[in-house]
C-alpha cells in the first residue's frame, strides 16, 4: 500500500487516538500527523504513540483548523472581541474564496504534510453550531436598539433646542462629549443647531435600512428556521396522531459533487448552492432524530440524487421572480471607464415579452432545450422522473422496503451501543468508585453536561444517598424532616457545599427565601442580561430546572419517585427479563446516576428507542 502519510484531524481526541493506533498497527505508514485544538492534548498523544509505535514518525499540529493561520492559536472570544478580527472572519467567510483558501490554516497543514489519507474525527457540526447564532442574534438586536435609542435622544435634543431649551437641558451626555470633540464648539448656536440637525437627519435616514438589513440577516439564517419548522411539525403531528411522515429530500446538487458546474453565481461551487445542500442534509439529520423520538410518527425520507423532470413542454412567455422577462433592442457601448450592471429599462427600446420553447421541471424551474440537453447528458446531473419517485413513495407508505429510504440506511450504518462497552461500563464505574474512596472526593457532576437539571438531580440524589442510603429509609421520613436533615448535613460538610455552588448550582434553603451560591449560576440561561427578576414563579421554575432545592415540597416529589421505583423493584421477582423496562429501577440502594436516568426515562420521556 502506498499510503505513507496520514493526517488525523482531531487525532488527539478519544476517537482520533484509537484511529491513530489502528492505522499504525494495521497499515504501518511512514508518518502520521496528529492535529488537534490544544497543544497539551497533542503532546500527550504523541508521548503515548511514540512509546507504542516507535517505528512511525509522529508529528503534532495544534490550533483551530477552521480559521486563517494567524488566528489558529486564538480563542473564539479573542477573535469576536476585536473589530479588526471580526472583519477578517467576515472576509474569510463571505469574501473571495481563493484568498481565504490561501490564508486558511487547514490549507497550510495539508500543503506542508501532503497526506495520502486524511481521517477527520472532529465533531465539525458541534464546533460550528456551538457558536450559538441564537444568543448572538439576540445580543446584536439589543445593541442595534441601543444605537437607535441614542438617535432618538439626539432627535429630542434638537427639537428641544429649536424650541428655546438650553444645551445643558437638552443634550445627553454622549452628545455633549461628541460636541466637545468637534468643531461644533466654535460655532454660533444657530450654526451648531443646523449642523446637529443635519447629522441627526442623516442618522435617521440610515435607521430604517439598517434595521431592515439586520432583521433580514437574522431571519434569513437557515438553521434556526429549519429547527423551528421541524419542532412545530412534530408537535402538530403528535397532536393529531399522524402515522407516517415521508419527506422527499434533496442532495442540493442533483447528485453531483463539489465540482457541480451548475451554480447560482460566478463561484464554482457557489456558497448559495452549498448552503442548500447543507440545509438539506441538516434536515435529514433532524428527521433522523425525529424517527428516534418516542411517540413520533413513522418517519421516512427519499432523497433523489438527480434532476427531477418533467411536467410540460410548451412555448411560453418567460418569467423571473414572478415578473415577465422583456425583450430589448441592444445598444452599443464602448468598454472604457466603468460598466453599469443594471441600467434603467426605459433607456432601452422594449420589444415585447421574451417567449421561448421550454421544458417545465417543476420546482427545479424551466429550461430551454440547450440547458435541458446539457444538464441531463450522461455524467452530468442526468434526471429521474417524478413517477419513479412517486412509485417509491407509494411502496414505502404501504410498508414495502424499497431500499431507497435514507433514514433506514442511516439506521443500518450508524454504530449503536455495543456489548463490549456494556461490559466495560461496569469496570469503569468500579474504577471511579475506587478512586472516589481513595481521594475522599465524591464524583457527582460538573455542571457542563446539559441539561442543568441533570446536575441538580444528581446532587439531590447524592444528598439523599449520603443521609439515608436506601429508597426505603427515605420513604420512612416526612418531606419536612428530609429537608431539614439535608440542610443540616450540608452545613456539616462545607466541601460538598462548595463543590455544588462552584459548578454553577445554587442551593435553595428549606425556607425558600435564601440561597447559597457561587460566582456562576447556570439557570436561568440568559445571554441578553446579567440581572433577572426574582418572583415566586421564577424561583419555582429555576429550582425545578437547575437549583439544588431543599424545600419540603421538592422532597414530596422525591418520595413519589421513590415509591414508584420501589413498586417496580418489588415486581421484578418472578417475571424475569420482561420486568426490566424503562420504568424499572433495579437497586435497593440510591445509585445517583441510575436514579437520574430513571427520572429522564419516566418523567421527561427522554429515552432512546433504537
Amino acid at each position: 500500500m502506498s499510503d505513507n502519510t496520514f493526517l488525523l484531524l482531531g487525532g488527539a481526541g478519544l476517537v482520533g487516538l484509537q484511529v491513530a493506533r489502528v492505522v499504525a498497527r494495521e497499515i504501518q505508514p511512514r508518518k502520521v500527523v496528529i492535529a488537534s485544538l490544544y497543544q497539551k492534548e497533542v503532546r500527550d498523544a504523541l508521548t503515548q504513540l511514540n512509546k507504542e509505535f516507535p517505528n512511525v514518525e509522529w508529528v503534532g499540529v495544534w490550533g483551530d483548523g477552521f480559521v486563517r493561520a494567524e488566528f489558529t492559536q486564538m480563542r473564539r472570544r479573542e477573535l469576536l472581541d476585536s473589530a479588526a478580527r471580526r472583519a477578517a472572519l467576515y472576509d474569510d467567510l463571505f469574501g473571495d474564496l481563493e484568498t481565504a483558501y490561501e490564508r486558511a490554516r487547514l490549507t497550510q497543514v495539508i500543503r506542508e504534510h501532503k497526506p495520502n489519507v486524511i481521517v477527520d474525527t472532529i465533531n465539525t457540526a458541534t464546533a460550528i453550531s456551538y457558536q450559538d447564532v441564537y444568543a448572538a442574534s439576540l445580543i446584536a438586536r439589543q445593541k442595534l436598539d441601543a444605537l437607535f435609542s441614542q438617535v432618538d435622544a439626539l432627535t429630542r435634543a434638537v427639537k428641544q433646542l429649536a424650541h428655546g431649551s438650553t444645551a445643558a437641558e437638552s443634550i445627553p451626555n454622549d452628545a455633549e462629549s461628541l460636541a466637545a470633540q468637534t468643531e461644533f464648539a466654535a460655532m454660533s448656536p444657530e450654526q451648531w443647531l443646523a449642523r446637529l440637525s443635519a447629522q441627526v437627519d442623516a442618522l435617521n435616514e440610515l435607521r430604517k435600512p439598517a434595521q431592515n438589513a439586520f432583521e433580514q440577516l437574522v431571519i434569513s439564517q437557515a438553521v434556526p428556521q429549519l429547527v423551528r419548522h421541524v419542532l412545530i411539525l412534530l408537535r402538530a403531528m403528535d397532536e393529531v396522531g399522524t402515522r407516517l411522515y415521508l419527506k422527499i429530500g434533496t442532495t442540493g446538487t442533483g447528485g453531483m459533487g463539489l465540482n457541480i458546474p451548475y451554480t447560482h453565481g460566478e463561484d464554482k461551487p457557489s456558497a448559495k448552492l452549498m448552503s442548500k445542500t447543507a440545509t438539506g442534509f441538516a434536515h435529514t439529520g433532524l428527521l433522523f432524530l425525529m424517527a428516534r423520538t418516542p411517540d413520533a410518527p413513522i418517519v421516512k425520507e427519499i432523497k433523489p440524487g438527480a434532476m427531477i423532470g418533467y411536467a410540460d413542454i410548451s412555448m411560453r412567455a418567460i418569467q423571473e421572480r414572478g415578473k415577465p422577462v422583456l425583450r430589448y433592442a441592444p445598444k452599443a457601448q464602448k468598454l472604457d471607464g466603468t460598466l453599469s450592471l443594471r441600467d434603467a429599462p426605459e433607456n432601452y427600446r422594449e420589444r415585447g415579452k421574451l417567449e421561448v420553447v421550454i421544458i417545465d421541471t417543476g420546482e427545479n424551474g424551466v429550461f430551454a432545450k440547450g440547458e435541458f440537453e446539457a444538464i441531463t447528458a450522461m455524467n452530468q446531473m442526468e434526471f429521474i422522473t417524478p413517477e419513479e419517485i412517486a412509485s417509491k413513495v407509494a411502496l414505502e407508505i404501504m410498508g414495502v422496503n424499497t431500499g431507497s429510504e435514507v433514514l433506514s440506511a442511516l439506521d443500518s450504518a450508524v454504530l449503536n451501543p455495543s456489548y463490549r462497552a456494556g461490559n466495560l461500563r461496569r469496570v469503569a464505574l468500579s474504577d471511579l468508585a475506587r478512586l472516589e474512596q481513595e481521594t475522599k472526593i465524591p464524583s457527582v457532576a460538573l455542571g457542563q453536561l446539559g441539561p442543568p437539571e441533570l446536575s441538580k438531580l444528581l446532587f439531590e440524589a447524592f444528598l439523599l444517598r449520603e443521609r439515608y442510603h436506601t429508597l426505603e429509609r427515605v420513604l420512612n421520613q416526612r418531606p419536612k424532616k428530609i429537608a431539614e436533615a439535608l440542610f443540616a448535613w450540608l452545613k456539616k460538610h462545607p466541601a460538598i457545599k462548595e463543590m455544588i455552588v462552584s459548578v454553577g448550582l445554587p442551593i435553595l434553603a428549606p425556607d425558600g427565601a435564601t440561597i447559597w451560591r457561587g460566582p456562576l449560576i447556570r439557570i436561568p440561561e440568559r445571554a441578553d442580561t446579567n440581572r433577572v427578576s426574582l418572583t415566586p414563579q421564577n424561583i419555582d421554575a429555576w429550582a425545578r430546572k437547575g437549583w439544588v432545592d431543599l424545600r419540603p415540597e421538592n422532597f414530596v416529589a422525591w418520595r413519589e419517585r421513590f415509591e414508584q421505583m420501589e413498586r417496580t423493584r418489588e415486581g421484578l421477582r418472578g417475571r424475569g427479563s420482561a420486568a426490566v423496562t424503562t420504568d424499572a429501577y433495579l437497586f435497593q440502594e440510591i445509585q445517583i446516576g441510575e436514579v437520574a436516568a430513571w427520572v429522564f426515562n419516566n418523567e421527561a420521556e427522554g429515552y432512546r428507542i433504537k
